[in-house]
């Protein structure tokens, strides 16, 4: 016998055709364009020699412009480093070779570097704008601007001072990175600050979890399929879990993270968004304006984060961490117990959680449906031994979706075990079209494709929401790292359990 995907023993799995595996495009062999190219850009990457842009958006760049994606691209970086357009280049390749998401080819490389130039922050406003303006008279008449925030959250405000002295609001449109504030007041006067240079319109608050494919398949998953939709809802749903703990540390992360805290690293910006598609309702169209008020009723809908519905959890060893207070009371793990106040969704428990330093790193939604209301096997058939059927995504980069369900077992008798289906992105002719989350972000934001990205109401309701536990948080408790938290969090979850841990096998290659 086989392990089912949802962690079950003795469990079969259905067959689908042989895997293919992901084979990324060169720059010779671009992926399917269809209608998504964008228009040609200069963007201007403030923040480009720190983390983010080494590990994620200097290679994704890079991707897009080698893919052909755009119609033409020039990156401006800028940052507190002082760097020649030849050292940035530099910069980039070492960077992209060392810690990139995607790696680039010297094909892909050799189109790219051309297109790199960098001044630092130190030139002041009318620098940045005369490098721009280089930028742009290379691409020609038409071109857009799109700024990339990768700034801690109180730099923002002074980069946005720095675009509007160097006049570069104009066809310009910007991305800002979480967290976005860190309560409602700050959150308030951070969007009025940049409502006074950009439209809502222009500006784009990024979440890159949204950018996976297997998010967006919730909505295909969810709106496409007769045979889901009708059992979305409270009648049918017994409680929903989404639970994403990482296995990393603070990795010299410590001057953001000791203020901020997974709480408002991950919940807010990152698994309360994810539990917006899951728990929304119909979009009158699959496009932006519709999906992003769908999500805002859900966070309206939201009951208060009550203190007593959250654990807290700081991994032992965290206060001795560089950079981190000896007293520090952040926290490094979260659970909580929320509650959407709908029709469709009233008293149907949502479980998040997420931490540092945990057994595994993973980003599941299980969705646990109720059992018959009555068993006609006899007793010792195995009904109901291994739990509720459950539908789950993996939101991992290989986008996979399982649903488990009883079946009899071969043989005589009337034996039953838990059997699953399985569907991963990888298996299908098109896995190569797959972008890396950033990547298909930036992209969107270049077409001015909001679907995906947060809407300043949207954040708002979701700091109001947030604030009895903000207020009054409870202590946070020891737990072990490799652990899967502390112990309480077994209590918030009663008479459920957390899925996490099982032992997930997927099917391989056959």
């Amino acid at each position: 016998m086989s392990k089912a995907a949802d962690g079950t023993r003795a469990a079969q799995t259905i067959a689908y055709p042989a895997a293919q595996s992901i084979a990324y495009p060169s720059a010779h062999a671009r992926p399917r364009k269809e209608a998504t190219e964008a228009g040609a850009h200069v963007v201007v990457l403030f923040g480009a020699t720190g983390d983010l842009a080494r590990r994620k958006l200097l290679c994704g760049l890079g991707f897009l412009a080698a893919s052909g994606l755009t119609a033409g691209l020039r990156v401006v970086g800028t940052s507190l480093d002082e760097l020649t357009d030849d050292e940035f280049r530099e910069f980039a390749r070492t960077s992209i070779e060392a810690v990139g998401a995607r790696k680039l080819t010297d094909e892909q490389w050799a189109v790219f570097a051309p297109m790199l130039s960098y001044i630092p922050q130190s030139a002041g406003p009318e620098a940045l704008a005369k490098k721009v303006a280089a930028a742009e008279e290379e691409l020609g008449k038409g071109v857009r601007l799109l700024h990339y925030l990768s700034v801690p959250p109180q730099a923002a405000s002074k980069v946005i001072e720095t675009l509007r002295a160097s006049e570069l609001v104009a066809r310009s449109r910007v991305i800002m990175e979480k967290p976005f504030g860190e309560d409602l007041e700050s959150a308030v006067a951070l969007n009025a600050e940049i409502h006074r240079t950009f439209q809502e319109k222009q500006i784009f608050r990024i979440d890159h979890f949204l950018g996976k494919e297997a998010a967006q398949n919730i909505l295909a998953f969810r709106f496409a399929n007769g045979l889901f939709e009708p059992i979305w809802n409270r009648n049918f749903i017994d409680h929903i879990q989404i639970d994403v703990p990482e296995s990393l540390g603070l990795d010299a992360r410590a001057a953001f993270y000791e203020p901020t805290g997974a709480y408002k690293d991950m919940v807010v910006t990152h698994l309360f968004q994810v539990m917006a598609f899951v728990a929304m309702e119909p979009p009158t169209a699959l496009e932006p304006r519709s999906i992003s008020e769908e999500k805002n009723k859900v966070f309206r809908s939201l009951e208060p984060i009550l203190p007593e519905d959250a654990v807290r959890g700081q991994y032992t060893g965290y206060r001795d961490e560089p950079g981190v207070h000896p007293d520090s009371d952040t926290e490094t793990f979260i659970a909580l117990r929320a509650r959407i106040d709908n029709w469709r969704w009233a008293g149907v428990p949502f479980y998040l959680r997420t931490g540092k330093r945990l057994a595994e790193g993973m980003r599941i939604i299980s969705i646990a449906f109720k059992e018959a209301p009555k068993s006609m096997f006899p007793s010792g058939s195995g009904i109901g031994s291994q739990g509720p059927d459950h539908l789950t995504f993996d939101l991992a980069d290989e986008s996979k979706v399982s649903l488990s369900f009883y079946g009899k077992r071969p043989g005589p008798g009337m034996r039953l075990d838990k059997l699953s289906m399985q569907f991963s992105t990888k298996e299908t002719s098109r896995a190569g079209d797959v972008l890396e989350a950033y990547e298909r972000l930036i992209l969107d934001a270049m077409r001015g494709d909001h679907t995906l990205f947060t809407t300043a109401e949207g954040i708002e309701s979701l700091w109001e929401r947030s604030a009895p536990l903000l207020e009054n948080p409870p202590a946070v408790k020891q737990y072990a790292p490799g652990s899967w938290g502390p112990n309480s969090i077994h209590q918030l979850i009663t008479p459920h359990a957390w899925r996490l841990p099982f032992e997930r096998i997927w099917r391989g290659p056959h």
